[in-house]
């Protein structure tokens, strides 16, 4: 835990399952004393780092009474049971307020505290698909694909974790805690990018790019020995200059192609030009003279080169932890005081 940080002295009690974990790690990072409530001991998570743990069942009787104790020392509560269930256990936010009015709770469930699927059972698929995810992600002309890992838990946490500062930061003036209502369904319908941008002013629907960029500004292309993400269109006649330099711009040179509307009507011949070029090459020989020429270029890290990357090793990015006995390397939130 940061001692620190800029939420050091604050006491939250993180009582969610796997949808939210990772908004108490984040406001632990942030140097709030964070307690996490569990019926019984659970798997080592890296989302876990850092909270403290107490073994509390609180739907008993003598449960609620310890959990209500709690809560009275507590600036903040996270929680993700389904709608309507705390307040069955006399926990619901108007009655803990009733015993810590300054007190903020945050409630992460996959469609909200209220409207028409606010009962419904779902988890990071359901919410990405429901969300328009899953329709632009994916190959053209093939179904949509599932993003890699819990997006979407981990985008509700986000969302979370930014209710729970700007909560606190009312608090000052007002004096009073209130209930922030965070829907997975809306973290991910929130954070489509360009999508819903250009459906309401262009009357445009987005379409998947597999490789490609929404508007074909980059490309993922193939090399010797792996993958490189490309700009098509930044300093263009520096570029074909490169490829001409080495036989390879083929009809790029063509004094049509400087044209930039032409350039994005053809964007896949140059990127067939571009792909038979980065096949010639290490994508570390390509991003280190692109990088010199000022191109916005980067390789794509297999899960090796990411652990050896000399960039996150020198930020300290990688630490060790030891879980009853055995020892893992981890990431370390990315939030650093300065």
């Amino acid at each position: 835990m940061n001692r620190q940080g800029a939420l050091s002295g604050y006491r939250v009690l993180d009582l969610t399952d796997e949808k939210a974990l990772l908004c108490g790690r984040l406001l632990t990072d942030m140097g709030a004393e964070v307690i996490r409530i569990e019926k019984a001991e659970s798997p080592f998570r890296w989302e876990n780092l850092g909270k403290q743990f107490v073994t509390l069942d609180i739907e008993p009787e003598a449960g609620r009474a310890l959990f209500q104790e709690l809560i009275k020392k507590a600036d903040v509560l996270v929680e993700g049971q389904p709608p309507g269930y705390l307040e069955t256990l006399g926990l619901g936010y108007s009655q803990l307020a009733k015993i810590n009015p300054r007190l903020i709770m945050t409630s992460i469930t996959p469609f909200g505290q209220e409207g028409p699927y606010r009962d419904y059972k779902a988890d990071d698929l359901v919410a990405s698909a429901l969300g328009g995810q899953l329709y632009v992600n994916g190959e053209p002309e093939k179904p949509p694909l599932k993003s890699f890992g819990n997006q979407g838990y981990y985008l509700a946490s986000l969302f979370a974790a930014i209710g729970v500062l700007l909560a606190l930061l009312s608090r000052h003036s007002s004096g009073k805690g209130q209930h922030i209502d965070i829907s997975l369904q809306e973290c991910a319908a929130a954070a489509l990018d360009h999508v819903l941008v250009r459906y309401f002013y262009e009357e445009e629907v987005a379409q998947r790019r597999g490789s490609w960029h929404w508007n074909n500004a980059f490309r993922v292309f193939p090399a010797k020995d792996g993958y490189v993400l490309l700009s098509l269109f930044y300093q263009w006649e520096t570029l074909v200059e490169w490829l001409a330099s080495e036989d390879m711009a083929e009809d790029l040179t063509d004094k049509k192609w400087q044209e930039r509307d032409y350039r994005l009507e053809h964007s896949d011949h140059i990127a067939e030009v571009l792909e038979r070029w980065t096949k010639s090459h290490a994508k570390a020989e390509l991003v280190e003279k692109g990088q010199l020429m000022r191109f916005p270029w980067a390789e794509v890290a297999s899960i090796s080169e990411l652990l050896a990357s000399p960039q996150l090793k020198a930020r300290n990015f990688w630490v060790e932890v030891e879980h009853q006995g055995h020892k893992y390397k981890l990431p370390v939130t990315p939030l650093k005081h300065l």
